[in-house]
């Protein structure tokens, strides 16, 4: 099994950077991936402190770094150790420096700047986690998502990580014997979204749920027939509100969140009233 030490430095918090090489390691199968970390890069005293690690565990050194000296002297000791140093993001910063005709202002973290989206997206988590579960359903009409589904179909971390993208989501379990309040059916702002997943996969997924929770009894939770007709209540009432339906059988939860955005951003574009120009004279 191959070996590497991957080293990711940031002069902010990382995140993207770690998400750029998760996506790429994603490629690869039966690796041995050792990862040194190092966020909050800002300074060549900081930088000079990291060194020992890269010549002590050689490997590829992927950088976010937009501060020229620090960059520069980094650069400088990976030529020294003969290791690989790859900035990331350079190539896609070029590409829109050339088509937006302005540079990049270079500033650290600018991303992660307090700015209008930043509070957005703080909204955002505050309303989904108060709305988790079919609760406080009365200000529904606030959210921008609701997720519909059965129980264990992914809801709640979907929902959580929409907010952490900035939408307000509200969810909903849907269950036979008690019919969701009748205002999911009137709602008029925000889009509803029906997921579903084969009975199978949500028997096996059931049954794990309460493994975890030392609860070894049978009941019609994990029984499949039940669990057969609880999916069937779920597509028909996605099907009777013509509301959109996504299945999570086998996808990952970015996965089903990127087809919600999708389904969002499509109806989006189709209320925004396309621009009418000045008549010809």
């Amino acid at each position: 099994m191959p070996r590497l030490h991957l080293h990711l430095l940031s002069d902010s918090t990382g995140e993207t950077l770690e998400m750029i090489a998760k996506a790429a390691l994603a490629q690869f199968e039966e690796t041995d991936i050792q990862r040194h970390f190092w966020p909050m890069v800002r300074s060549r005293q900081h930088l000079d402190r990291i060194v020992p690690d890269l010549a002590a565990n050689p490997g590829l050194v992927l950088f976010t770094l937009v501060n020229a000296e620090t960059r520069t002297r980094l650069e400088e000791h990976c030529r020294t150790l003969g290791l690989p140093a790859v900035p990331v993001l350079d190539a896609v910063t070029e590409a829109l420096e050339t088509q937006l005709g302005q540079a990049a202002h270079g500033r650290p973290g600018r991303q992660h700047s307090m700015d209008d989206a930043y509070f957005k997206r703080v909204e955002a988590i505050h309303y989904t986690i108060a709305h988790d579960d079919g609760i406080a359903y009365e200000d529904w009409e606030d959210a921008d998502i609701i997720l519909a589904g059965v129980s264990r179909s992914s809801k709640t971390p979907t929902s959580i990580y929409l907010a952490n993208r900035g939408y307000k989501v509200a969810n909903i379990p849907l269950v036979v014997e008690s019919p969701p309040p009748d205002l999911l059916f009137r709602l008029r702002r925000p889009m509803v979204v029906g997921l579903t997943t084969a009975p199978e996969r949500l028997v096996q997924v059931r049954r794990n749920r309460l493994l975890t929770i030392a609860d070894g009894q049978e009941s019609t939770y994990v029984d499949a027939e039940r669990v057969a007709e609880e999916v069937r209540f779920a597509r028909r009432m996605f099907a009777d509100n013509a509301w959109p339906v996504i299945d999570v059988t086998r996808r990952s939860i970015e996965e089903t969140a990127a087809a919600v955005i999708k389904l969002y951003s499509e109806r989006e574009a189709r209320e925004i009233p396309p621009v009418v120009g000045p008549k010809p004279i």
